[in-house]
């Protein structure tokens, strides 16, 4: 299976909170999970810790490499910008990526949040999102249990999950 590509200043292990999500599912595949992912504003359609995304500079809706963005997520107000945007497709998986920050100073947070989502045998898709942080805010965040970013993934994906399928539903 695909792994995810790392900045060098965001390695899991030399950073300052980690998390790994990700799911397997049977009969979705990569090009429908696909759109509800890299179209930001529809997160919160799916995702109820994901509010108020907004894209500048006349952007979207797809997310691309070097857009920027702002959303709201875990009590932070997050900027991004996507560093990393591939479609999945002839046997590539599709990989999402972006830097995030919030905060100055000593509330200074900064993240890489990556996606994978890839094809498997017998018609089923791979969805691993992976974050790594970095400054005060991610100390804490490492050391709260339950862990909020590991619970707070695990439902983003269930619910990229089912919305993909609530959308083939609607489509056929």
């Amino acid at each position: 299976m695909n792994a995810i590509i790392w900045p060098a200043q965001y390695q899991p292990g030399f950073c300052d909170n980690f998390v790994s999500s990700e799911t397997i599912e049977a009969g979705l595949g990569a090009a429908e999970v696909w759109p509800w992912l890299n179209d930001a504003v529809r997160w919160p359609d799916y995702y109820t810790n994901a509010a108020n995304v907004y894209l500048y500079d006349q952007a979207g809706p797809a997310l691309a490499s070097g857009v920027r963005f702002y959303f709201e997520t875990f009590g932070f107000t997050v900027e991004a910008q996507v560093v990393e945007q591939v479609a999945p497709g002839s046997g590539q998986p599709g990989r999402l990526a972006w830097h995030g920050w919030s905060g100055e100073g000593e509330t200074r947070l900064d993240v890489h949040h990556a996606w994978l989502i890839e094809d498997l045998p017998g018609g089923r898709v791979r969805v691993l999102t992976q974050e790594t942080q970095n400054g005060t805010p991610a100390v804490a965040l490492a050391r709260t249990r339950p862990n909020p970013m590991l619970n707070g993934h695990q439902t983003w994906l269930d619910g990229l999950a089912a919305a993909a399928r609530r959308g083939r539903q609607i489509s056929l």
